[in-house]
């Protein structure tokens, strides 16, 4: 029987290929994002009793309530906008959940989406399955900005969408203010959406504010904001998200969501809601948690022959490695699995037409003997 696929450019994704290479090579994983320590005790014994105490059924689709009501509170903590808990935001299993449900409820066939390389693995097979295009614009190394003028050349009237990520997976790079003005004066006047991918939000360094287009009005009104539970409280695993929209976006995405997945994991749900109005001073430490951790790996590999890429979010340090080898960054992953006991996680496949660079991504979000025994391979190199 013939199959035709509808994503013909997809395999298995670059992480799950060097996280197998780290076992089979028995290397230091500093490739997919994920942390190697648990989360906070107080969240694990919340989902222990939100377990022991019955909540193991379906939950409502659009969420728990009580944790919808935390969400919103935590938004207008942190960016002072007042949202709706039961018009406005939607529990997910995961932000990728997130992301496809809002692309899938807003994008047609024919239209076009802007994203901006590198970019994050998930964006264009949901843009494709919507029979769309995903139109692609550089960003330049070393400090990764949107050339806005680059962005309104594209805008056509098949502009259906633009997906933003800040901090930004891989490079770390972070929007100013400017930025989002600049965003909003692109898509003023138009019926262009923003996806904002803004999982890493909690993780911004050195004193700087993570610019949320919800912080902006305009953009706010426009917007679906995505951020990840998994990130911030270091259970990827469990894969609960959310997404923050305005009601008519919320209505579509909804609509979408509830054939995709319903709901999302009942018991880590009411853990989440417990743990955002008894423990607020996790996500309000963690930008210095993440700095700490940024500062120590980026000391560890002062005697490399890497060259560090500054890193003003996220948690992810991009290393020039042209002067170990002169190879390309699939070729030298490869090599550095066998021969150097490292995963990392090659910058090739978050792009369209990649550029000739020699970087690689490596992941700090990981316990101090981790990171020591990654640099010091690093180091021999």
């Amino acid at each position: 029987m013939h199959i035709e696929t509808r994503l013909p450019k997809v395999g298995t994704t670059i992480f799950s290929v060097m996280s197998q290479l780290a076992v089979e090579h028995k290397a230091v994983n500093l490739g997919q994002g994920f942390p190697d320590f648990d989360p906070p005790v107080e969240l694990r014994d919340a989902l222990s009793r939100a377990m022991n105490e019955g909540h193991n059924q379906y939950a409502p689709g659009i969420g728990v309530a009580r944790l919808r009501e935390q969400i919103a509170r935590k938004t207008e903590r942190s960016y002072g906008r007042r949202i709706s808990a039961d018009t406005e935001v939607t529990v997910t299993s995961g932000a990728t959940e997130a992301i496809f449900s809002a692309i899938a409820a807003s994008v047609k066939s024919g239209d076009e989406v802007i994203v901006f390389d590198p970019a994050y693995d998930c964006y264009e097979p949901a843009i494709n399955l919507q029979d769309a295009r995903a139109v692609h614009i550089p960003l330049s190394a070393p400090d990764f900005g949107v050339d806005w003028q680059r962005v309104r050349d594209a805008i056509t009237s098949k502009t259906r969408m633009i997906i933003t990520n800040s901090p930004h997976n891989p490079s770390g790079a972070v929007f100013s203010r400017a930025d989002l003005d600049a965003l909003a004066e692109v898509v003023r006047g138009t019926d262009i959406l923003v996806l904002s991918d803004e999982v890493y939000e909690h993780m911004v360094y050195d004193g700087a504010e993570h610019q949320s287009v919800l912080r902006h009005s305009e953009l706010a009104e426009r917007s679906f904001v995505v951020s990840s539970f998994g990130k911030t409280w270091h259970c990827t695993g469990w894969k609960v998200g959310y997404c923050v929209a305005p009601k008519p976006l919320s209505v579509e995405f909804r609509k979408v969501h509830q054939y995709v997945t319903f709901c999302t994991f009942s018991p880590a749900q009411f853990a989440f809601a417990e743990v955002l109005e008894t423990l607020p001073s996790h996500a309000l430490g963690l930008s210095a948690f993440y700095q700490e951790k940024r500062d120590r790996f980026r000391a560890m590999l002062e005697d490399s022959r890497l060259d560090l890429l500054p890193v003003p979010g996220g948690y992810f340090q991009l290393v020039d490695y042209a002067a170990i080898r002169d190879t390309d960054d699939i070729n030298f992953s490869e090599w550095l699995v066998r021969e150097g006991g490292v995963a990392g996680v090659p910058l090739t496949p978050f792009y369209e037409t990649p550029p000739n660079s020699r970087l690689l991504r490596l992941c700090f979000a990981k316990n101090a003997p981790t990171m020591q025994a990654g640099a010091e391979r690093l180091c021999a190199l």
